[in-house]
């Protein structure tokens, strides 16, 4: 009877010692498997979870676990934009916002620059008063994309925040209006200076300057999105002690608020606009002046580090611009797909793409799928484009509170909504050697904290195993 005891024993040893049967499934290295599978049992987390890591040296996959599930990428959809714009219109690519004149009429012609200024829009309006005193008609011309607002998917409510601004051929200051904020005098509205300061928006200043924390209420500004108009409401407390504070909201109706503001710089240099109106068309009409952009590269950078959703949505609109076809998502994701298809390899019958930024909860992408995608891009001729529009741990970009012990050690893009977040990007390893990984969470409730702590858990284990 001693033996059978013994053995009862060996098994129930290496039951105890056994992963998480929900782990059984997944492959790699033995030892890697082990350790990065007691990191995601050790979290206790509850959520869905793809994660592929793969050798950039070999193309061999070192980890891999529900990599080709399909998970709300967020963000991580970003990845797929940024490598084609790099692919289709080249780093050294220019957006254009043109001026033309016609008879005694002014055309300022949107060409889906996402970076365009007020003080680069204001230095076309000082070169224009120097010809020109006095015009009949404004028109601002989008026809360089279609004029569709917002992707196929996006939530209704988002509201008024930076991230939610509209999409359009004729883009100013993100779209946005900042709101800079200082306290006033005691029991009085805060102070609040609009830029830029225009007629094309109204405020409602109900806040008020408190000298204390008891029923504080927090300090908001918010957009009647809900009927449409540019109509913004300030409430809530601001201490009397605190700092200038800057909020940015986004506007309803981009084209119009352009050309209210360009005609508010005419008029600030002397030129009298008596009309204004959206309209396409530059027929017959002279080109005056023309404000070129900096590199596609340096927007690329900066989509990917702050995460923003306009640059992604105008470059996707951008792809399928030619003499005949004007900007739209339909196209621009049809290339993107044919990209991922003809020159990554991704089976796109099993990958949905609704927009270009991940804003979308129509997006569906695997863990497996993103690595290919970041495998392809560090084998071509755009690597270092590539890795350089990704931002580094503890960099100013998304990644500002992580991974700081890291900076030159990842480039990793972050993706988040409501129950979603997911990381994908680089590593450049000690032991492992250059590393393309995939990190997606979808499903939970609450906060994303833990889970972005999980997936930190991973990437330094990497590092430093």
């Amino acid at each position: 009877m001693r033996f059978p005891i013994i053995n009862l024993y060996i098994t129930l040893f290496f039951l105890s010692c056994s992963p998480n049967p929900y782990l059984l499934n997944n492959s790699g290295s033995l030892l890697l498997k082990g350790k990065i599978n007691n990191l995601i049992i050790e979290s206790g987390l509850d959520a869905s979870m793809g994660i592929k890591i793969v050798s950039l040296n070999t193309g061999k996959s070192i980890y891999e676990f529900n990599s080709e599930k399909l998970f709300m990428p967020a963000s991580n959809n970003k990845l797929y934009t940024c490598a084609v714009a790099l692919e289709k219109l080249g780093p050294d690519y220019r957006f254009k916002t043109s001026i033309y004149k016609y008879r005694n009429n002014l055309i300022m012609k949107g060409g889906g620059d996402p970076d365009l200024t007020l003080n680069q829009l204001d230095s076309l309006a000082k070169i224009i008063s120097k010809d020109i005193n006095s015009i009949d008609s404004l028109f601002v011309d989008v026809s360089f994309m279609d004029t569709l607002n917002y992707g196929e998917g996006w939530m209704w409510d988002e509201g008024a925040w930076w991230y939610a601004a509209p999409i359009s051929a004729m883009t100013l200051n993100d779209n946005c209006i900042d709101f800079h904020v200082d306290p006033g005098k005691l029991d009085e509205p805060a102070k609040v200076e609009m830029v830029p300061y225009t007629d094309f928006v109204s405020v409602i200043n109900q806040s008020s300057t408190v000298s204390d924390t008891i029923d504080f209420q927090k300090f908001k500004i918010d957009r009647d999105w809900a009927g449409r108009t540019n109509l913004f409401t300030i409430s809530g407390n601001i201490q009397d002690t605190a700092s200038t504070d800057t909020f940015q909201r986004n506007l309803y109706d981009p084209v119009l608020f352009s050309g209210t503001v360009f005609k508010n710089q005419l008029e600030h240099y002397g030129v009298n606009v008596k009309h204004l109106e959206a309209r396409d068309g530059t027929q017959n009409a002279s080109l005056i002046c023309v404000h070129t952009s900096d590199s596609l590269l340096l927007s690329a950078q900066n989509l990917m580090h702050e995460s923003d959703n306009l640059t992604a949505e105008l470059f996707t609109k951008t792809f399928p611009v030619n003499d005949t076809t004007q900007g739209n998502w339909v196209d621009g994701i049809y290339i993107i797909k044919s990209f991922l298809a003809d020159s990554v390899g991704i089976d796109t019958s099993v990958l949905r793409i609704a927009d270009g930024s991940g804003v979308s909860r129509y997006n569906l992408s695997s863990a497996d799928q993103l690595v290919k995608l970041l495998y392809y891009m560090y084998h071509s001729k755009h690597k270092n484009d590539f890795i350089y529009t990704l931002p580094g741990g503890g960099s100013k970009s998304t990644l500002r509170d992580r991974l700081d012990f890291s900076e030159s050690k990842i480039r990793a893009k972050t993706g988040h909504l409501s129950g979603v977040s997911c990381l994908s990007g680089y590593l450049f390893t000690d032991r492992y050697g250059p590393l393309a990984f995939s990190i997606l969470i979808n499903g939970y409730t609450g906060s994303a904290t833990p889970y972005k702590n999980l997936q930190d858990k991973i990437i330094s284990f990497l590092l430093h195993d």
